[in-house]
């Protein structure tokens, strides 16, 4: 078994943080991205504001950051919006739910993707950027190359996985249905937006499935419903949308499937489930 470098941080929310403000970086500066340093700033206050009152109002032993910024992080690079008082709104509604709304012990949505549904449905000024992040070979590879690695540190690359070969099944199966060139699934495969939903957001190793055959089989659905959502009713952004209507499937597979319950490094690891069982709650 190879060892970890030393340089890499014990707990891979460290490397999101790091790979997800690079991305932001560098989509504000080069790509020149319709975000604002007030949007971002915006977002991470909200995000915070509502992690501290969080903390406080379930007693947690102390104030931890990481899981704000990783939302407000990725709000800032998939929601698009021209009043930054919703991005702030945004990352308080999404991390305010992770408290909120719980079973199991569990958070039961993504708080990102539900930062976005909530602020894209709940008002008109809003919406999520699909495919601004362009679709060079080189964007890919280093946005796939990057998450990979993320997700293998935290335990999550079978969702990744069996998300994107599902997705990529269902692109060629219709391209070759509607008798396109497959440069066209190849090209929809290269979107920023969709490399950034598989490796940091579907993957999220706390609202996920904790047995490894729920995650890829909850994975394969959320690329199933996607492609009918993006591809039938024609609405962008299919994906975020699939993932927040199954998100109520995984405390049903969690209950079929007893597995140990994830647990971020430092802290103390949860036992298997099994259904029924009081559950301990969890707030990171």
């Amino acid at each position: 078994m190879t060892s970890t470098p030393a340089w890499v941080p014990r707990d891979p929310r460290w490397l999101q943080i790091i790979i997800l403000s690079a991305l932001l970086l560098w989509g504000m500066a080069a790509l020149h991205l319709p975000v604002s340093p007030l949007q971002v700033a915006a977002t991470l206050g909200g995000a915070l504001i509502a992690q501290w009152v969080g903390t406080r109002a379930v007693r947690l032993p102390r104030f931890d950051p990481k899981s704000a910024i990783i939302t407000a992080l990725g709000l800032s690079i998939l929601l698009r919006t021209n009043a930054p008082e919703l991005g702030a709104l945004a990352g308080f509604i999404a991390i305010a739910a992770k408290f909120c709304i719980r079973v199991n012990g569990k958070h039961l949505f993504n708080p990102g993707m539900l930062g976005l549904v909530a602020i894209v449905w709940l008002t008109g000024d809003a919406w999520i950027s699909p495919g601004q992040w362009g679709s060079e070979t080189v964007l890919a590879f280093a946005l796939a190359g990057a998450g990979f690695f993320v997700t293998l540190r935290s335990a999550r690359s079978d969702v990744t996985v069996a998300f994107l070969v599902t997705w990529a099944a269902i692109l060629f199966g219709r391209a070759l249905w509607l008798g396109d060139p497959w440069a066209i699934p190849v090209h929809q495969l290269q979107n920023g937006a969709l490399l950034m939903f598989s490796f940091f957001m579907i993957s999220d190793p706390k609202t996920t499935p904790d047995a490894r055959w729920a995650r890829i089989l909850y994975a394969a659905l959320v690329a199933g419903v996607a492609g009918f959502i993006q591809f039938f009713l024609w609405r962008e952004s299919g994906p975020v949308w699939a993932l927040f209507l199954l998100s109520p499937l995984v405390p049903l597979l969690d209950a079929l499937i007893a597995a140990p319950r994830f647990s971020w490094p430092g802290t103390t690891p949860a036992p298997a489930v099994r259904p029924g069982a009081a559950v301990a709650p969890t707030h990171s």
